[in-house]
């Protein structure tokens, strides 16, 4: 891991990950200034005694307000804490609708998809009954949000951190197998999204870089 800069505002421990962007485009929606730190996951850094102190499950990302000393761990919980600090992207008018979007994505989101990234991506013909079971998750899944992006702009009535713990899932929709022109109003939805100057940094903010992939 980097050494990091305490001139930064914030800490960022994290990698190049679906979750892990989530924190870095929020980071960069907000104009925080931050300190980028890769935590190498195939070097199995995670695990390192210092990342261990931060993190309970020795997971990313992990962000350290130097401001107040907060050290705050999982991806919805940070952007739960940016969102109310900054009193950005979470409008308290439309809380529990957004609140609601955040948490599908960490309980069902996250977990199925990050499945097929097993299953269909890295580890494909090992297993046709976990193959089958992850593509009708992840078609269940796009067919959700497009039913409901074919009401609105977003997941709720303006852009919030809903959209942000969603759209960096979807951005590997390769991996799913998934075919973004299936679902129109995801399709319009993300590529929306995918113009937006603070994701398209915050895209690569840690790590390796990567071009955002053009369905």
């Amino acid at each position: 891991m980097c050494i990091r800069d305490r001139k930064k505002m914030i800490d960022l421990y994290s990698s190049p990950t679906p979750n892990g962007r989530k924190i870095s485009i929020m980071l960069e929606e907000l104009s925080v200034d931050f300190n980028p730190i890769l935590v190498n996951l195939e070097k199995k850094e995670q695990f390192s005694e210092e990342f261990s102190k931060i993190s309970p499950a020795n997971k990313i990302p992990v962000i350290v307000d130097n401001d107040n000393k907060q050290t705050v761990f999982e991806s919805g919980a940070i952007l739960l804490y940016l969102a109310k600090k900054y009193h950005k992207f979470l409008n308290e008018d439309k809380y529990w609708e957004i609140i609601q979007w955040v948490f599908f994505q960490m309980a069902y989101v996250g977990p199925m998809l990050g499945q097929a990234h097993q299953y269909l991506f890295y580890h494909p013909g090992k297993s046709k009954f976990a193959e089958d079971k992850t593509k009708g998750y992840a078609n269940h899944i796009y067919t959700i949000l497009d039913k409901r992006l074919s009401k609105q702009e977003y997941f709720s009535d303006t852009y919030s951190i809903a959209d942000i713990s969603i759209w960096p899932w979807t951005a590997r929709y390769e991996r799913h197998q998934i075919n973004l022109h299936d679902y129109p109003n995801v399709l319009r939805w993300y590529k929306q999204i995918s113009t937006r100057p603070a994701v398209i940094k915050g895209y690569n903010s840690v790590g390796e870089f990567y071009e955002i992939p053009k369905p």
